[in-house]
C-alpha cells in the first residue's frame, strides 16, 4: 500500500505592512521571466529579461472582419494585433529597466568624487565586517591608518594606508552599490570561511570577489537549510542583523509530534528559555502524516538553534528545519540547494531603501 509524503510548506510572499516594515518584493515586482533548470540562473547569474511573446498566425484586420456576422456583430480583434501589443507592452518595460539601470550606474561615485569617511564605515562598506565588527577591532587597537594606530571616529579617504593587524586592507571607494546573494544552504553545510576539518562551507559555492568579501547576514546551523543572505555591504549586514531593527525570520518546521493549542498559544505568548525568553510572532499549522507534522514559524530574532529549542521545550523533536524568508527576502522557488541567485542592480536598491541605507551604505537622515 502506497504512502505519500507530507507536502512541504512552500515559501510565501506575505503582504506589505503600511503601517511597518515595507517589504521590497523583489520576486513579485521583477517581470523578468523566471529562469529553468539548466541556464544561466544554476550558476548564479542573473537571468536576463522576460522571453518574447510566441508569435501568433498571420491574419490581419481583414481576416478578423471577415469573422463578424451579418447582424452588425462587432468583429473579432486580429490575434496578430493582440501580440503585437504584447510585444510593444514587453519591450518597453525592458527599455525602462535598462534606463534604471543606467541611472543606478549613473549615481555611483568616482574615486575622485568620495570624500573623506569614518574608518569603520569605510571598512564596513569594503566588505571587511559589520560596523559593529569594525568599531571593536578599532577600539582593541588593530586598526592603523597610515602607520598610526587609528582611534574610533578617525576619518579615511583615497590614498590612506589602512590595515587591520598589521596587514593592509583594500579600500573599496569607486563601486558604491552593494552586491547581494540569496544562497540556498544544504544541510551539512558550514557558515563558516574555514574549517580546520577540511568540511564544505557555503562560502566556497558563492561568486568570487576580487576587491572585497562576503558578508553573511545571520547564520544557520550545521544541520538546517533554507535561504542565506550574503553582501559586499557591512552595513546592509548589521541592518539586517542587528536586535534593534526586529528583523522577521520565517522557517518552515517539521517535527515528531504534534503541539496542542495550549502550547501554540505559549509559543504566542513567549515562554522561557536557558538564554532569555522567546516567542514567535506567528505560527501555523501545515498538516503532516502520520507522526510528522509541519508548522509554519516567524520569530524576530535569531540566538543560536532558538526555533528548535523552543518545540524541545515542549518535548518536541525538530527533525527538518528550512528558512524560507530573512526580512523582504524570500527564497526563491526554482533556487535549489547549493545554488544562488545574485540579485539584480534595481533588486539591490529597493532592497537598499527598505533597509533605510543610501547607495552608498549610509544611514538616511531621520
Amino acid at each position: 500500500m502506497k504512502t505519500t509524503r507530507a507536502r512541504r510548506p512552500q515559501p510565501a510572499i506575505r503582504e506589505q505592512n503600511a503601517a511597518g516594515q515595507q517589504r521590497a518584493g523583489l520576486a513579485s515586482r521583477n517581470k523578468r521571466a523566471a529562469p529553468k533548470p539548466g541556464d544561466e540562473f544554476e550558476s548564479g547569474r542573473k537571468p536576463h529579461g522576460a522571453a518574447a511573446a510566441p508569435s501568433s498566425k498571420r491574419g490581419g484586420a481583414a481576416a478578423g472582419a471577415a469573422g463578424a456576422d451579418k447582424t452588425g456583430a462587432e468583429p473579432v480583434r486580429s490575434r496578430s494585433v493582440v501580440t503585437k501589443a504584447k510585444r510593444m507592452k514587453q519591450r518597453a518595460g525592458s527599455q525602462h529597466e535598462v534606463a534604471v539601470q543606467k541611472q543606478l550606474r549613473a549615481k555611483r561615485l568616482t574615486s575622485a568624487q568620495v570624500g573623506e569617511e569614518r574608518l569603520q564605515k569605510a571598512l564596513a562598506f569594503s566588505g571587511i565586517g559589520s560596523r559593529r565588527d569594525m568599531e571593536e577591532l578599532i577600539a582593541a587597537g588593530r586598526v592603523s591608518v597610515n602607520g598610526k594606530i587609528a582611534e574610533l571616529g578617525a576619518k579615511v579617504g583615497q590614498g590612506d594606508d589602512v590595515r587591520i593587524d598589521g596587514k593592509r586592507v583594500t579600500m573599496r571607494w569607486q563601486d558604491r552599490l552593494a552586491r547581494v546573494v540569496l544562497y540556498h544552504k544544504q544541510e551539512g553545510e558550514l557558515v563558516t570561511r574555514d574549517d580546520p576539518q577540511g568540511r564544505l562551507t557555503v562560502f566556497e559555492r558563492l561568486p568570487r570577489l576580487s576587491s572585497s568579501k562576503w558578508v553573511a547576514v545571520g547564520r544557520l546551523d550545521f544541520n538546517t537549510s533554507g535561504l542565506l543572505i550574503f553582501t559586499t555591504s557591512g552595513d546592509l549586514a548589521n541592518r539586517m542583523t542587528h536586535p534593534s531593527f526586529e528583523m522577521e525570520r520565517e522557517y518552515a518546521v517539521r517535527v515528531l509530534g504534534e503541539l496542542t493549542d495550549e502550547q501554540v498559544a505559549q509559543l504566542r505568548k513567549g515562554i522561557e528559555l536557558d538564554d532569555g525568553p522567546a516567542k514567535f510572532t506567528h505560527i501555523e499549522a501545515q498538516g503532516g502524516e502520520g507522526m510528522n507534522h509541519w508548522y509554519r514559524v516567524v520569530l524576530k530574532e535569531g540566538r543560536n538553534r532558538e526555533v528548535r529549542r523552543m518545540f524541545e521545550h515542549f518535548g518536541l523533536t525538530v527533525s527538518r528545519l528550512m528558512r524560507v524568508r530573512f526580512g523582504a527576502l524570500t527564497l526563491p522557488g526554482r533556487l535549489k540547494r547549493g545554488q544562488f541567485y545574485e540579485l539584480s542592480e534595481t533588486e539591490v536598491l529597493a532592497v537598499m531603501k527598505w533597509a533605510g541605507l543610501k547607495l552608498n551604505g549610509e544611514a538616511k537622515d531621520h
